[in-house]
């Protein structure tokens, strides 16, 4: 099972970020600006913003077999509409489309984690399920342009169509693997039955933790960095002067560091770490930012390793931490992290947007980046009140 959910997510990460090499051949061949390509780029997580919190739900009542099934037909949907896209309304729907299949893997993903791994165990299996968007992000940022496209003499719609047919062939995978009886006698015990007015009581509950509503304010300032980054970076170095193949292997250096990092950093997150350990992600990551702006190979490097570490295990521990906040189990795991996704997005949405907008008003990406270390700063700040509010409930619990 856990394989499973790996292969689609390795699909997800594949899809999400095949755009980003794309840019500029894309945005030649439908006359697109920098301001109008990063406000397509955000159109599956504003989607998101809105699909997550029912689509946890709907994976909870569901299960994991069909909703996850469902998921892969929507996004090898969504790359294979951006293919035929002929302007940017038609490719913003496309991408857009991407948002409603995203959450059910994004929320199923944590939910088979938490019905089939406890413990010791769980933490593991966050970082190993983890790596599979990432491997899926590093492979489509290395091989888009140094391989399929020049393989498709060019084509980026051909290109498109190959990622969405490798999609199409995780979902039989994964049908195949969550029809194991097993799994449906774990799926029966998982799975809630509530009205909707029930499913609107949980999310309710779970809303009024003090703790879920600072973790939810730092998902937006962490979803804003990851795909501010994961979205620009390549152009950040194409317009730096590097080739659109050279730019793409080093855009992928960060998610190859990030993949090593999530084996580890997840399981190290025990309690009394947690907050150690996300503080120094969130510092890693806006340095890595800043150091984009150092002329020099050496500093690219430093870059690019910090990048790595920031952005590679921050949401698998802040997933983790909210997996295991008090109020949040087994059955209601997929409303938990639906929430998480809906309130993550409004960051998603806004840090492509915004990098683009910055570089369209100011000729360059210096300002998007110095944004982009305000925002890690604000993240810690967070972090902070997000540990003080930890003390109080547990010395109040134990009274």
């Amino acid at each position: 099972m856990l394989g499973g959910v790996w292969l689609i997510y390795f699909g997800f990460g594949l899809l999400s970020v095949a755009m980003a090499p794309l840019v500029d051949p894309i945005s030649r061949d439908l006359g697109l600006s920098y301001t109008t390509m990063g406000a397509i780029l955000g159109a599956w997580p504003l989607v998101y913003i809105v699909a997550a919190a029912p689509c946890g739900a709907f994976v909870d009542r569901v299960g994991l077999k069909w909703s996850l099934f469902l998921a892969v037909l929507v996004i090898a949907a969504s790359g294979g509409l951006r293919a035929v896209a002929f302007d940017a309304a038609t490719l913003f729907v496309a991408v857009g489309l991407f948002g409603i299949g995203g959450p059910l893997i994004s929320i199923g993903a944590p939910k088979a984690i938490a019905q089939w791994f406890q413990g010791a165990e769980r933490g593991l299996a966050m970082g190993v399920y983890i790596t599979g968007p990432a491997l899926g992000n590093m492979l489509a940022l290395m091989l888009t342009n140094s391989v399929l496209m020049p393989l498709t003499g060019g084509n980026w719609r051909q290109v498109l169509l190959i990622y969405a047919g490798f999609i199409l062939a995780t979902g039989l995978a994964w049908f195949l693997l969550g029809s194991h009886p097993i799994n449906r006698v774990v799926e029966r015990a998982g799975r809630r039955r509530e009205t909707v007015a029930g499913q609107l009581a949980v999310f309710a509950r779970l809303l009024r933790l003090p703790n879920i509503q600072v973790i939810l304010a730092i998902s937006i300032g962490a979803f804003f960095f990851h795909h501010a980054l994961s979205n620009w970076l390549p152009e950040i170095l194409r317009t730096g002067g590097m080739a659109p193949d050279v730019a793409g292997i080093w855009s992928a250096a960060p998610t190859a560091i990030g993949i090593v990092g999530a084996l580890l950093i997840p399981r190290l997150a025990t309690p009394s770490r947690r907050f150690t350990i996300l503080f120094g992600l969130s510092l890693c990551g806006g340095a890595g930012a800043l150091m984009l702006l150092v002329a020099g190979t050496p500093a690219l490097v430093v870059a690019m390793i910090l990048q790595g570490i920031g952005r590679g295990s921050l949401i698998a521990v802040l997933i983790l931490v909210l997996m295991e906040t008090r109020g949040v189990d087994p059955r209601n795991t997929g409303a938990a992290v639906g929430l998480f996704f809906s309130a993550a997005e409004i960051g998603g949405v806004l840090g492509p947007l915004a990098i683009g907008a910055a570089s369209d008003l100011t000729g360059g990406f210096d300002a998007g980046l110095w944004l982009l270390g305000a925002v890690s700063a604000a993240v810690v700040g967070l972090l902070c009140l997000h540990r003080g509010i930890e003390r109080r409930d547990k010395a109040a619990h134990s009274i």
